[in-house]
């Protein structure tokens, strides 16, 4: 709850702020008084001040006080009208709102009201932040990152070389593929792999996707057509809806059925919200026997060789050794839901705990099962457990499956 302060020597104020309805205001004289009021405590973070308006040379004096002493406050100016260079100079000094100083006890509890139901994006201070989730990489991990991605480059240059030699020789177009990734704290960036397709391997994405079949997608069932009559009568807008769809108006549906109605369509409640869990669930594509994929390509994909570029990401800070695998974007905005949004307080990684578990068994795994264990690793990760998985990944590196 946020807390109340009046600094002023006005008793009509006093004593309407007195009245105000579940709201106990401390009342100041001075500007010093005001700021000890406002200090943080268990109840309030964040303090409304009422400043009554004065000597505009006491009252700058007051105000840039308590800006530098307080960060957590929202200073409202009870004044008489303002002139447009009082206006300006209030401003300056730190005045976030305006009221007039013969304001009702109803407008002084609408204004209260408003700030706290907007408590989040009204204080512009440190207390607000740092309730915002956002993960900070553990200073080990990023030296042991730094020191093993430095290390494998050097190691691992003649490979860079001759890798990037075949894919020129085999198809036009650039070494490096880049793309916008989604990693840590919903961070976007570019995310480099050695080029495994051919150039317009992007632009055919839908096309390949319905003829090749995406791996985590899970297969279509019939819907059962229903006989049942809406009892309940439905506008116009609503009944035409219907009628486009090929819809009957006399359709029924059960009593306790919520029915959402848009634009161009009607759709029950229930049946909306399985659509949208399918879309989530089906968010990761990923297509057997792909055949943009060039010959380098199936090669370099096989020993993850294509993957190697991400020692530079990884040096950059981007990425770390270990983590959950980074998203395009189109499969990243559909897990913004609180279920999924762990996954992205944890590292970005060129390893993670899902590709040991299913990579060296050849089975498939659902995007409901990727998830979960992108959201363990977060919650649990430590050192022991990058070096397990680092292991594992030494010795499962070749892919069973021709993905």
């Amino acid at each position: 709850m946020i807390g109340i302060v009046y600094l002023g020597n006005n008793p009509q104020t006093e004593e309407r702020l007195k009245y105000i309805p579940g709201r106990l205001v401390q009342l100041t004289k001075t500007y010093k008084d005001a700021a000890t009021a406002c200090a943080p405590h268990v109840r309030n973070e964040h303090f409304l001040v009422f400043f009554e308006k004065n000597v505009r040379t006491e009252d700058i004096t007051a105000i840039t006080y308590l800006r530098k002493k307080c960060s957590n406050i929202y200073i409202i100016l009870l004044t008489e009208p303002l002139s447009g260079e009082e206006r300006d100079v209030y401003q300056k000094c730190g005045i976030n709102d305006t009221l007039s100083v013969n304001a009702s006890v109803t407008e002084l509890n609408k204004k209260i009201q408003f700030i706290s139901d907007r408590e989040s994006i009204m204080f512009d201070d440190q207390v607000s932040k740092k309730h915002i989730l956002h993960f900070k990489i553990p200073l080990w991990k990023r030296l042991f990152d730094i020191f093993f991605s430095g290390l494998a480059i050097i190691i691992l240059s003649p490979v860079f070389i001759i890798t990037a030699i075949a894919i020129k020789l085999e198809s036009p177009g650039p070494v490096l593929f880049k793309s916008k990734r989604v990693g840590t704290n919903y961070t976007v960036f570019n995310f480099l792999k050695f080029r495994s397709m051919y150039s317009d391997a992007e632009n055919r994405l839908k096309e390949v996707s319905k003829e090749a079949g995406n791996q985590y997608a899970e297969k279509e069932e019939p819907v059962e057509e229903s006989h049942a009559t809406i009892t309940a009568p439905l506008g116009d807008e609503a009944e035409q809806a219907m009628l486009a769809m090929g819809m009957e108006s006399d359709m029924m549906i059960s009593d306790d059925e919520v029915m959402l109605v848009g634009d161009d369509f009607v759709v029950a409640e229930s049946d909306f919200t399985k659509q949208k869990e399918e879309e989530i669930n089906n968010a990761f594509v990923k297509i057997e026997n792909d055949p943009r994929v060039t010959k380098v390509g199936r090669f370099i994909r096989k020993y993850s060789i294509d993957e190697l570029p991400q020692l530079f990401n990884i040096l950059k800070g981007d990425m770390s050794i270990v983590g959950n695998r980074p998203l395009p974007l189109y499969e990243a905005e559909k897990l913004t839901i609180d279920s999924s949004i762990d996954r992205f307080m944890a590292p970005a990684g060129l390893t993670g705990l899902w590709q040991v578990e299913e990579r060296g068994k050849g089975g498939l795994m659902s995007a409901e099962e990727r998830k979960q264990l992108d959201i363990t690793y977060g919650r649990t990760y430590n050192f022991l457990l990058d070096m397990k998985i680092i292991f594992r990944t030494l010795t499962a590196f070749i892919q069973k499956e021709n993905v």
